[in-house]
């Protein structure tokens, strides 16, 4: 059985736990949380940086980070499943997958600074930068929310979780200004239940 390390907060292994399950894998997934401030923790020798996900295959092999996990589970999963085939769609899914993902980077920078800097060391204009790139990512997709499929493909899941990110740890105050995200969030939640069963409390 291959082993996710994972964190319950972590909205990057959390794509790859709800990847998991709409491709029907998840049973084929021990998913062992990881304590990433425990020097001990053996995540730094399965992956030299020390984060999460990583997925360990039977063999010993470690496959990280979450773009190359999901890019896996598809594989696993017969391909063209989460990951588009066609071309045109695939390069939209990929590309609107980075933008999360680079909303989620952002996400996390801002609770790091406030997590481990000093409140007199932190760096006002630094923080501004973050929040700028979290408003922007979200105006545009505000502007043009993707498709939800019957599967949904890795862009659409990684919106899901940057969605319940904003959630968890910035107050949900995404909702008020983005009402098709908010539709479009409650709608990904009805649909797919591993959205609901990998969301931690606040």
């Amino acid at each position: 059985m291959m082993i996710l390390r994972s964190s319950p907060a972590s909205p990057f292994a959390r794509q790859v736990r709800i990847a998991a399950s709409v491709l029907g894998l998840a049973d084929k997934i021990d998913v062992r949380d990881t304590d990433l401030n425990n020097p001990s923790d053996t995540i730094r020798v399965q992956n030299p940086v020390g984060k999460v996900p990583s997925l360990i295959l039977d063999d010993g092999t470690v496959y990280y980070d979450s773009r190359v996990i999901l890019e896996y589970l598809d594989h696993l999963a017969g391909g063209g499943r989460i990951i588009p085939r066609e071309p045109k769609a695939r390069f939209e899914a990929l590309r609107l997958l980075a933008l999360c993902n680079g909303i989620l980077d952002a996400c996390l920078l801002l609770v790091y600074e406030g997590r481990y800097r000093p409140p007199e060391k932190a760096v006002q204009s630094w923080i501004d930068r973050q929040n700028d790139k979290v408003t922007r990512g979200l105006v545009a997709l505000e502007a043009a929310p993707p498709k939800l499929d019957s599967v949904p493909d890795v862009a659409q899941i990684a919106l899901a979780c940057v969605l319940g990110y904003r959630d968890l740890r910035f107050g949900g105050t995404w909702r008020k200004d983005h009402p098709r995200l908010l539709a479009w969030h409650d709608k990904f939640a009805a649909q797919v239940a591993a959205f609901a069963e990998t969301k931690v409390a606040a």
